[in-house]
């Protein structure tokens, strides 16, 4: 491995330094977007039984905002539960962007490396054809090592840069369609707290009404 990294010369250097970002990107938000730590299960029905037992507090409400994005959502429209139904959807919305934006931290890089080492491979190309020609020039084909040289790095740095740019390409995407499954599950939890506080739920949320 380091013998190929070696002969694909310096662009090898920024090629790997992607690869070892894109790994780090991928760990970290496949640990962030987990479902149970964005949307956890039962929690409009948890803040129903709060409400019902006269025990939603500020205590509460500030442990709820901390607890994860959804609860973040959730307790601005509890804060202003008092309020009208149009100014608690709006200071809903309003949160809900904050955290949509959060849960696509890093996918802008992500999409950006994937999109740069192709280049960079293409670059070492053309490196590495100009190290070829360069050695015609100078000594004519009847070096063989020479040309091998330039040749290899035109073809190592290519592949490499393909290697890091395809997975990087389906993690963007993935992840992509992860936070957008993910707020839309934020968006109908928010909905249901929305018609609980303001009384359009003759029920308790996920209870079917006799």
């Amino acid at each position: 491995m380091f013998e190929l990294v070696k002969a694909g010369g310096w662009l090898m250097l920024p090629i790997i330094a992607c690869s070892v970002i894109t790994l780090a990107i991928v760990i970290e938000r496949f640990w962030t977007l987990r479902r149970r730590r964005v949307v956890p299960p039962q929690l409009v029905v948890q803040i129903w039984q709060w409400i019902q037992a006269g025990e939603l507090d500020d205590a509460r409400i500030r442990v709820l905002r901390e607890s994860s994005p959804l609860g973040r959502i959730l307790a601005t429209g509890l804060v202003n539960r008092r309020s009208s139904r149009e100014v608690m959807k709006e200071t809903i919305e309003e949160t809900g962007r904050r955290v949509a934006h959060e849960l696509e931290r890093f996918l802008n890089t992500l999409g950006t490396i994937a999109a740069i080492t192709p280049l960079l491979g293409l670059l070492g190309t053309v490196v590495g054809m100009i190290q070829v020609f360069s050695v015609i020039t100078a000594v004519g084909v009847g070096s063989p090592g020479e040309l091998a040289a330039g040749i290899s790095q035109a073809l190592i740095t290519t592949a490499a840069g393909i290697s890091v740019a395809i997975p990087a390409m389906i993690f963007h995407r993935y992840f992509r369609g992860r936070v957008d499954e993910l707020v839309l599950d934020m968006e109908q939890e928010a909905i249901k707290l929305v018609e609980v506080l303001k009384g359009e739920r003759v029920a308790a949320p996920g209870v079917k009404p006799s």
